[in-house]
């Protein structure tokens, strides 16, 4: 298992060897924290109410840093383990915030600890994909060809009434327009309706589109140019002064612009006289 772990994590992409320099970053600085914290604590320099401030501050900056070091699906609980992890982290950095009983590198140790095993888990089920249901689980089938399983849906504690509470937030509040419903690992119902019951496209009419789109360009928000995309090709900083000449406007009079899919600029004044200004 060791010789995994070292193979997943020092031998294999860019993304783990990036993860790794960060997370021995933090784990240096989180050690600085509990230090300083543990030499206040231990000097009697630190009033009840100052530790809780810096216990607090410290709480968020290592739940930022969490976050950061295993990547924004910790946020959107995409598996068991993240899931897992998120509320772990969440008490201990509460725990952290008030319980000023217990010694401060305590709790920093804890979620070193903690981050660590998540991390070295999110890196074997990026290169492994046979470990990834025992470790993130699986979908599970909850209808299949229009047929409720029955026994699925026992095995994982799944009721008829928590089934059709979430096709109605899918908008479907008939069960037999589906034909297949899938609870993904992150909780959510993924459904796939029957042919005659799905929405019209335009390829069914034998509509011609075109598919030269393209994706929005944000010029300026709140009044500020995006430097970003502000060398953009043929949407730049001087097409965009170009156009508000055109118009007769100051950049200071624009909150937001934006070229849209079609290729058409949006404006919105920050004097609303006119409402929201685009090409025709």
């Amino acid at each position: 298992m060791a010789g995994l772990i070292h193979h997943v994590l020092y031998n294999k992409g860019h993304w783990i060897k990036k993860r790794i320099f960060f997370l021995k970053c933090n784990i240096i600085l989180l050690y600085l924290i509990s230090s300083s914290g543990d030499i206040l604590e231990g000097d009697g320099m630190m009033s009840g109410t100052a530790e809780i401030i810096i216990r607090t501050i410290t709480a968020f900056i290592s739940l930022w840093i969490f976050v950061q070091i295993l990547g924004r699906q910790t946020i959107a609980h995409r598996s068991y383990h993240l899931y897992i992890a998120s509320i772990t982290v969440g008490t201990i950095a509460g725990n952290l915030a008030f319980n000023i009983r217990i010694k401060f590198h305590y709790f920093i140790v804890s979620l070193i600890i903690l981050s660590l095993t998540i991390f070295m888990l999110n890196a074997i089920l990026m290169k492994h994909r046979l470990y990834r249901k025992w470790i993130s689980g699986e979908p599970a089938i909850l209808i299949e060809k229009g047929a409720i399983q029955e026994a699925k849906m026992k095995k994982i504690g799944f009721t008829l009434d928590i089934l059709n509470q979430a096709l109605r937030e899918k908008d479907i509040f008939d069960i037999h327009e589906v034909d297949y419903a899938i609870l993904e690992t992150n909780g959510i119902l993924s459904v796939l309706k029957k042919s005659q019951y799905r929405n019209v496209t335009k390829r069914d009419l034998h509509i011609e589109t075109s598919s030269d789109r393209m994706f929005p360009v944000e010029l300026v928000i709140e009044g500020e140019i995006i430097q970003a995309n502000a060398g953009h090709k043929e949407y730049g900083e001087h097409w965009l002064m170009t156009e508000l000449q055109k118009r007769k406007l100051e950049l200071s009079e624009v909150c937001y612009a934006v070229v849209g899919t079609n290729g058409q600029l949006y404006l919105d004044l920050y004097q609303d006289t006119r409402g929201g200004l685009h090409d025709s």
